[in-house]
């Protein structure tokens, strides 16, 4: 058996309406849009926005409670030319976190955090 693909990921936020903008700056569409969950995508990978206050599964709780979202994962999201995104995302007022660079894997990259600290990497591999 083997995995046929990676569908999404669901993330703890703290502001919805914050989170929603954020990745509507970045070229995500909201799908779904409600007072607790909100559904990005970029074609067919979706993420789903939790507010961490009220999630009500008790095996889930204990995770949305920690104040470290996301410590150790990036999100890398391919781009055409990073430079050009990179110019775009700070004409809309967003700070990221680091400037395009060339890396020796190969790849041109920057990060930039979301509001609730979530990583995403912007690159394009060269």
């Amino acid at each position: 058996m083997k995995i046929k693909s990676v569908s999404g990921i669901v993330c703890y936020v703290k502001d919805l309406n914050k989170s929603a903008k954020f990745y509507e700056a970045l070229g995500f569409e909201i799908k779904k849009k409600d007072s607790d969950h909100i559904a990005v995508y970029s074609n067919w990978f979706w993420i789903d926005f939790i507010p961490a206050d009220k999630e009500n599964k008790p095996e889930f709780k204990k995770e949305a409670k920690l104040e470290s979202k996301g410590a150790g994962l990036y999100l890398y999201l391919s781009v055409d030319d990073v430079d050009e995104f990179y110019k775009d995302l700070i004409s809309k007022g967003l700070k990221p976190s680091s400037e395009p660079r060339d890396w020796p894997w190969g790849n041109k990259e920057f990060v930039i955090r979301d509001p609730d600290g979530y990583k995403l990497v912007i690159f394009k591999r060269k």
